[in-house]
């Protein structure tokens, strides 16, 4: 029975010692991941939380500020809809401006426009 004994007990400390290894190399792993991590995050471009939080309220404003200028928009473009056309006064055409000066420099209309 002796033998067994010590057998069991060998193994046992075997056994914990396997344990303690297994848990000492978990540790180590975990702060080389960490630091990987670290290292990896470190060279990326990241904002911070607040940073975030930040463009994010800019971003909301804006956006708001969008809505009722657009809103203003709509309401001129249907306020120009309504009133009537009108040309402006003391301006010609394009085209009238063309003959009037083909009739002073005695050319046609189409040469008169270089």
């Amino acid at each position: 029975m002796q033998t067994q004994n010590k057998l069991l007990d060998d193994l046992a400390r075997v056994a914990s010692g396997a344990i303690g290894v297994a848990a000492g190399m978990r540790e180590e792993v975990d702060a080389r991941l960490r630091d990987q991590f670290a290292r990896v995050l470190g060279r990326m471009d990241l904002v911070t939380r607040e940073e975030f939080e930040a463009v994010r309220a800019m971003a909301i404003r804006a956006r708001e500020e969008q809505e009722i200028l657009s809103e203003r928009v709509a309401t001129l473009e249907a306020a120009l809809k309504t009133t009537p056309k009108s040309a402006p006064k003391g301006r010609k055409p394009a085209a009238a401006k063309a003959k009037s000066r083909a009739k002073t420099s005695g050319k046609p209309a189409a040469a008169a426009k270089d």
